[in-house]
C-alpha cells in the first residue's frame, strides 16, 4: 500500500509541476506496474494504451469534435443568438435569456464547452453591452450556459465515462438532456428574476421591439441544423443508430449544412477545422489511453477496492457519502480540466457508488452536472479564459466575479438530481 501511496504522490507532484495530464498518468502507471511486478509486466502498458484506443465507443469521439467545430466555425452561433433574441427579448433580460438559449442549442451541436462559450459569447456579450446591460449579467450568463455543451448531448464527457465504465452511450446522451434543460431553465429564471428585482442591470429598449416577420424569418435560417440536431438524437434514442454511427452522420451532415446552407467551407477552411478537431481529439484520447495504463495499476493493487472499503466502514448513509464525492469532485474541478477528471476519479470512486447501491447511469449523468461547475471555476476554469479571449475588454476577474450567483444556480441542479436520482434516469428508462 506504500507503494501505491507514492506512486500516487509522484502522480500528484508531476501534475502541480505542470507536467501534462497524460505524461503524468503514463509515467506514473508505468513506473507503479514495474515495482508491483517487475519489467516483464510493463508490456501490460502497451496492451492497456492500445487496447483503450481501440474502444468501438471511442470512434464517436473525434467525429462529434469535428461536427462542433464545422458548425462553430459557421455563423450558426451568430443566427441561434438572433433567433433567441428576437424571440426572447421581450422578456426581462431578454438578451441574457437569449444566450441561454442560444447556447443550449448550441450545446446540442458541439461537446465542448469552450467552443459555445465563442461561437455565442463572441456575438451575445458585445450586443447585450451595447444596450446597456450590466456586465455581470452579460459575462455570467454567456460563461455558464456554455457549460451546457458538456452536458447536451453528443457530449465529450459522456463519450469518455462510457469507455471508461461500459456503460451505455446512448443513454448516457438522452439522460443528459433532462439536466440540461432543467439547468438552462434554472439559469434563465434567475436572470428574469434578478432584472425584476434590479431593472437597471439590463435596461428595456426600443432596438429590441421586433415583429412576427422578423422571428419568423430568423426561424427559417436555422433549420437545417434544428433538422440535424433531430436526424442525429433522434436515430440514438429510437435505436435506428448507434451514437457512433450518428456521429458519422452528424460529422456529414455538419459539412452539408456549412457548405451548402451557409456556403462558408473553403479549403483552407475544412483544413484548419480538421487540424483543430484532430488536435483536441488526440489530446483527450492521449489522457484517457494514459489513464488506462494508471487504472491498470491502481487496480492491480486494489487500491479502489481499498478505498471502498475503508469509506465503507465508516457506516455514513449513503447519500452523505454521495455528497462528500459531489464535494470531492468540485475540488478537483478547481484544479484539473474535465476530462482528465473523469478519466482520473472514475476508476476509484465507480466502485464506491456501486457498493453505496447507486447506479452507475446516474452516477455518470450527476458527474457531468458536477463537471458543469468544473469549467467556471477557477484556476482552472476553462470557458473563463475562452470569454476573456473573445470579449477582451473584460477582465477575468469581472467574468468570474459575474459567474458566481450562476454558480450557485449551477450547485442547485447537481443537488436537485443528486438527491432525486429518478428524475434523471426517467427518459433513458424508455430507452430499449
Amino acid at each position: 500500500m506504500l507503494e501505491a501511496i507514492g506512486v500516487t504522490v509522484l502522480f500528484l507532484v508531476l501534475i502541480l509541476l505542470g507536467t501534462h495530464i497524460f505524461i503524468a498518468l503514463g509515467l506514473a502507471g508505468s513506473l507503479g506496474l514495474y515495482l508491483f511486478r517487475g519489467p516483464d509486466v510493463l508490456s501490460l502498458t502497451i496492451t492497456s494504451f492500445f487496447g483503450q484506443a481501440t474502444t468501438y465507443e471511442l470512434v464517436a469521439l473525434p467525429l462529434f469534435v469535428l461536427m462542433g467545430h464545422v458548425l462553430a466555425k459557421s455563423p450558426i452561433g451568430a443566427d441561434l443568438f438572433h433567433l433567441a433574441s428576437r424571440w426572447l427579448s421581450w422578456l426581462p433580460g431578454g438578451l441574457a435569456i437569449a444566450s441561454v438559449g442560444a447556447c443550449t442549442v448550441f450545446g446540442a451541436v458541439s461537446g465542448v464547452s469552450v467552443a459555445g462559450v465563442a461561437a455565442i459569447g463572441s456575438m451575445a456579450v458585445p450586443e447585450m453591452v451595447k444596450h446597456g446591460y450590466s456586465t455581470r449579467i452579460a459575462a455570467g450568463s454567456v460563461v455558464t450556459a456554455g457549460a451546457l455543451a458538456m452536458l447536451i448531448p453528443p457530449s465529450v464527457p459522456f463519450i469518455i465515462y462510457s469507455a471508461i465504465t461500459g456503460e451505455s452511450v446512448g443513454k448516457l446522451f438522452i439522460g443528459g438532456i433532462v439536466p440540461g434543460l432543467v439547468l438552462a431553465f434554472g439559469l434563465s429564471l434567475y436572470i428574469f428574476v434578478r432584472v425584476k428585482i434590479s431593472p437597471e442591470m439590463a435596461p428595456a429598449s426600443a432596438d429590441l421591439q421586433f415583429t412576427w416577420a422578423d422571428r419568423w424569418a430568423a426561424l427559417r435560417r436555422v433549420w437545417p441544423t434544428a433538422i440535424l440536431i433531430v436526424l442525429v438524437l433522434g436515430s440514438i434514442y429510437l435505436g435506428v443508430a448507434t451514437p457512433t454511427e450518428a456521429s458519422a452522420l452528424g460529422a456529414a451532415g455538419a459539412f452539408l449544412v456549412a457548405g451548402l446552407v451557409y456556403r462558408d467551407m473553403g479549403v483552407a477552411k475544412v483544413v484548419r477545422i480538421l487540424r483543430e478537431s484532430l488536435r483536441i481529439s488526440v489530446a483527450i484520447m492521449l489522457i484517457i489511453c494514459c489513464a488506462k495504463i494508471f487504472g491498470d495499476y491502481l487496480n492491480m493493487v486494489r487500491l479502489p477496492e481499498t478505498v471502498t472499503n475503508a469509506l465503507m466502514a465508516l457506516q455514513l448513509p449513503p447519500m452523505v457519502m454521495i455528497l462528500i464525492v459531489q464535494a470531492i469532485l468540485i475540488v478537483g474541478g478547481m484544479f484539473v480540466d474535465a476530462a482528465s477528471l473523469v478519466v482520473i476519479t472514475t476508476p476509484i470512486l465507480l466502485p464506491l457508488v456501486k457498493a453505496l447501491g447507486f447506479d452507475p447511469l446516474w452516477y455518470g449523468i450527476v458527474l457531468v452536472i458536477n463537471l458543469e461547475l468544473a469549467v467556471v471555476t477557477p484556476p482552472v476554469g476553462l470557458n473563463l479564459y475562452t470569454l476573456h479571449s473573445c470579449c477582451p475588454f473584460l477582465s477575468v476577474e469581472e467574468i468570474i466575479r459575474a459567474s458566481l450567483p450562476f454558480l450557485l444556480v449551477q450547485l442547485a441542479c447537481l443537488l436537485l438530481f443528486t438527491l432525486y436520482p429518478p428524475l434523471a434516469l426517467w427518459l433513458p428508462s424508455f430507452m430499449n
